[in-house]
């Protein structure tokens, strides 16, 4: 597994958060080969919070997880630190093959940095 900021070889683990950063930010539709690959998560990033908002993110969150990340099952997960463009995911999952209990904090930046 490699970084794909740095090219330099990475743990599972730091894989994992990797892949879950690339489907939470990557806008559904914006793949070529793979159009539902990605999350809903670019077009609410910048709404006014409120309760609504908070379900549509979490749904946003859990759901293309589950679906294309197999080697974690998601036990909880925690959205904080929302502001314009960015927030922090705290996920505890479970690794599916070790069945090692993951602590995961995700910082998640949309759109430019």
């Amino acid at each position: 597994m490699m970084s794909r900021e740095t090219g330099l070889s990475i743990s599972e683990v730091e894989s994992i958060k990797q892949s879950i950063q690339d489907i939470i930010t990557t806008p559904i539709g914006s793949r070529v080969m793979r159009r539902e690959y990605g999350s809903n998560i670019p077009n609410l990033i910048d709404q006014p919070m409120n309760d609504a908002l908070i379900v549509k993110l979490y749904s946003a969150i859990y759901t293309p997880i589950l679906r294309w990340e197999d080697r974690i099952s998601i036990e909880s997960l925690n959205i904080s630190d929302v502001s314009s463009g960015s927030m922090q995911l705290d996920l505890e999952a479970v690794h599916t093959i070790s069945g090692q209990a993951l602590n995961l904090n995700i910082p998640l930046q949309m759109g430019a940095s």
